[in-house]
């Protein structure tokens, strides 16, 4: 029976999704760092994390027997993507199901800040009346600026300009337009004529530091801030610097550099106690509609990869799904380095030993190839060693498949 150790509370609707796949699931509430997960994951097969676990290439060296890990989540900057593909491990993430509630949250904080409801609320809670329309503005006819405009970027486009925002955005790739949504050329150009500043960029290493001084200083004065992207992205003193001075109306952020690994743990950023500034501990995609969509779907990937060697939508290796074949009796997972005349030399093994090849797919990433081959006939296991021992084998599974004639 494969094992899954899923860790940070993935929704529990994951859970009978493996089992049904005949997987034995345990679960651990928060976060592991490495030496822990390490001694975590012997005898797993699937591991499942969200934010906050590392997956690094001495884990992964550590357990050459994993087979899959899956991120509950829509980043995966925390797992070394590179090296698992090395190794044969598919990884899967959630790149649209928590798509919504990061929206409805970067909305909602757009709205409050911009009627500075924090600064409101929080007099009354200091037992102080203070009713003002000082610097509180509507939304409608104020200008967003969206930085990367992905899943997340596009869906807040097209709802922000619902509520009369004036939407523009900046992306590195090139990116088709949305409604009434204006690309600028340049961030410079963005952050010149933004009332609003939203980053939902992705976590590759490029990233990093990407807002700092010289961005706040772009940008116009009295303007708020969001990060509800990577904590890594911005220089968060410089923030605290640009709203004490009053260069910046208020900020919202839900990611940090360094985060706690388990609720209830203490919590410090330089950001905490400024005036119209709201912290949340990442938690954009954070709903039960979200985790729910998450859990099925994620652990629908890892079963699937699992039963079939399916990699539509994984991260890290090519997205191969070959339709399911009732002559076949043996399916084979080959991952390989991506060499010219590998599949001809698998098929000749193949051929040299008897079996007989009813269906394949081949895909290629990069450095890595992938083929999945269903075997018709008997599969000698002197052609599988063979093709296991080949120069530029990373990993080899063989699946096998029930025989409608039984």
């Amino acid at each position: 029976m494969a094992r899954a150790l899923l860790l940070e509370n993935p929704h529990t609707n994951a859970d009978p999704v493996l089992a049904a796949a005949g997987v034995e699931v345990v679960r651990h509430p928060g976060a592991m760092d490495e030496d822990e997960l390490i001694r975590a994951l012997d005898g797993v097969d699937i591991l499942g994390i969200r934010s906050t676990t590392h997956v690094t290439e001495r884990v992964l060296a550590a357990h050459p027997q994993l087979l899959t890990i899956g991120a509950f989540c829509i980043g995966t900057n925390q797992i070394d993507l590179r090296a698992a593909a090395r190794r044969g491990v598919a990884v899967f993430n959630a790149p649209f199901s928590n798509t919504r509630s990061v929206v409805e949250l970067a909305l909602a904080e757009i709205i409050a800040l911009t009627r500075r409801l924090t600064v409101r609320d929080k007099a009354l809670h200091d037992g102080v009346w203070d009713k003002s329309a000082a610097g509180s503005h509507e939304v409608r006819g104020r200008t967003v600026g969206i930085v990367g405009y992905g899943n997340i970027g596009t869906q807040l486009s097209v709802v922000a300009e619902a509520l009369g925002l004036r939407v523009v955005f900046y992306d590195v790739a090139e990116k088709l337009a949305l409604g009434n949504a204006r690309r600028m050329s340049s961030l410079t150009e963005l952050l010149n004529v933004a009332d609003i500043v939203t980053l939902h960029v992705d976590g590759r290493a490029g990233n990093a530091g990407m807002f700092g001084r010289e961005q706040f200083e772009q940008m116009k004065h009295g303007a708020i801030f969001l990060n509800l992207s990577r904590g890594f992205l911005v220089d968060y003193a410089m923030l605290r610097e640009k709203i004490l001075d009053g260069s910046l109306a208020g900020a919202a952020v839900d990611v940090f550099p360094t985060e706690p690994k388990r609720t209830g743990d203490p919590f410090d950023s330089e950001l905490r106690g400024l005036p119209n500034v709201i912290l949340t501990p990442h938690v954009g995609g954070s709903t039960q509609e979200a985790q729910e969509n998450i859990g099925l779907f994620v652990s629908g990937k890892l079963t699937k990869y699992l039963k079939s060697g399916a990699t539509d939508l994984s991260v890290n290796l090519p997205r191969l799904s070959l339709p399911p074949s009732d002559a076949a009796r043996y399916r084979i997972a080959f991952v390989h380095r991506n060499t010219p005349g590998v599949l001809a030399l698998v098929n000749q093994t193949f051929a040299e030993y008897g079996a007989n090849i009813d269906g394949q797919i081949l895909g290629t990433l990069g450095e890595i190839g992938y083929v999945v081959t269903d075997i018709g006939s008997e599969l000698p296991r002197e052609a599988v060693e063979a093709v296991r021992q080949m120069e530029d084998t990373l990993r080899l599974r063989v699946m096998i498949r029930p025989n409608p004639e039984d």
